[in-house]
């Protein structure tokens, strides 16, 4: 049987409202709490006495119970302060009972009745968007090279994934994807696929690229971490009015045109940059000289691969005339042999030291005009 008794005597202000009209309600209500606060304080004082006396009491007890275990000082004596102290003892927990049914008979107040069992303050705020504006390009590149080294195989699997369900599952499991990183790995992907002539594939990561740039712009307008709009925008995007849904179809068919036209572009560098190289390193004569180098014989590949000349006279001297011709002559049309190329050497040489004996002589006869006494 639930024993209601203890609710019977409970000191509130509810209780109070008739008071004789001569009296001030609201000076009666101070001075009652203020009595109220001053014995709940008393009381207190008195739990804080009886800690502190059984604490010395223990402290004494033990003590005694060690010098009569060990023998130190006399035994009579000793017998004679035990007994004393458990007499205290004793003492002691006469008055903590007391204390207990005194605070047991104490009505409840509004401060005693009950007791919070925690208290904890929450703030839902969304995370801030990072900022990368501050990183170079080369800080960037760095930044995705080491993303995709990381996380390629996962941002793969997203690209493939077809259900709204599926991608906002596997993103809020893999919230570091949702970044420019994977956004910029996906358009790669995309470009790769077309060039590769993939384009129903091509196709579908691009909706995947799309969406999660979507998830991107979203965070940027709010102001806040992209991370927390992954729930938002599948939510959005599977119950959205016609117009939205037709914006976001054309986003995805005009983002595939832009690949499939960057893909065509990448296409006629490839072929267009090696034949731009090639005719870069044409020789006087119009030869390339890496198929001229290719075509040489071993020993005369050997003899340009060393430049040693004496070698190559060696070489051309030992082959037939016929052949050395040949190969000499469109090793001069594509510049891999320069001829006479050591006589201009020696002209430009002498030319420079002839250069630099007139400088001398003009320079010794200067300081001679200018120095007339000096005859030595």
């Amino acid at each position: 049987m639930v024993d209601y008794s203890k609710w019977a005597n409970i000191e509130i202000s509810d209780d109070e409202d008739d008071t004789h009209p001569n009296i001030d309600t609201p000076s009666l209500f101070r001075w009652r709490h203020q009595a109220r606060l001053e014995r709940m304080a008393e009381m207190g004082h008195e739990k804080d006495e009886l800690n502190k006396a059984k604490q010395s009491y223990q402290a004494r007890l033990v003590d005694v119970k060690e010098r009569l275990k060990n023998k130190e000082g006399k035994e009579n004596e000793l017998e004679k302060e035990l007994e004393k102290i458990e007499k205290e003892g004793k003492d002691l927990d006469r008055r903590e009972e007391e204390l207990a049914k005194k605070e047991k008979k104490t009505p409840w107040n509004v401060d005693t009745i009950s007791k919070p069992g925690f208290e904890k303050t929450m703030f839902n705020k969304q995370p801030a968007r990072k900022n990368d504006e501050s990183l170079s390009e080369e800080e960037r590149e760095e930044r995705l090279k080491r993303f995709v080294k990381e996380n390629e195989k996962l941002c793969k699997e997203y690209g493939m994934l077809r259900k709204y369900e599926d991608s906002k599952r596997f993103l809020q499991n893999h919230l570091d994807l949702v970044c420019d990183d994977t956004s910029n790995y996906l358009v790669i992907w995309s470009i790769n696929l077309e060039m590769e002539e993939k384009h129903d594939l091509m196709a579908h990561v691009a909706h995947q690229c799309i969406c999660l740039q979507y998830i991107l712009e979203l965070g940027k307008q709010l102001d806040v971490d992209p991370r927390a709009c992954v729930g938002s925008f599948f939510s959005k995007i599977q119950n959205c009015m016609p117009e939205y849904r037709h914006q976001f179809e054309s986003e995805i068919e005009a983002f595939k045109e832009r690949i499939k036209k960057r893909a065509e572009e990448k296409i006629e560098e490839a072929i267009v940059e090696p034949e731009a190289e090639r005719k870069s390193r044409l020789g006087p004569g119009g030869l390339d000289p890496v198929e001229v180098f290719d075509e040489l014989p071993d020993e005369l590949k050997k003899c340009f691969e060393t430049r040693d000349t004496e070698l190559l006279q060696k070489t051309i001297a030992s082959m037939e005339v016929d052949v050395a011709t040949y190969h000499m002559k469109r090793c001069v049309d594509s510049g891999l042999w320069v001829p006479n190329a050591a006589e201009c050497l020696l002209n430009e040489d002498a030319d420079e030291i002839k250069r630099g004996s007139k400088n001398i002589e003009t320079e010794e006869s200067t300081n001679c005009e200018s120095n007339p006494n000096n005859l030595d």
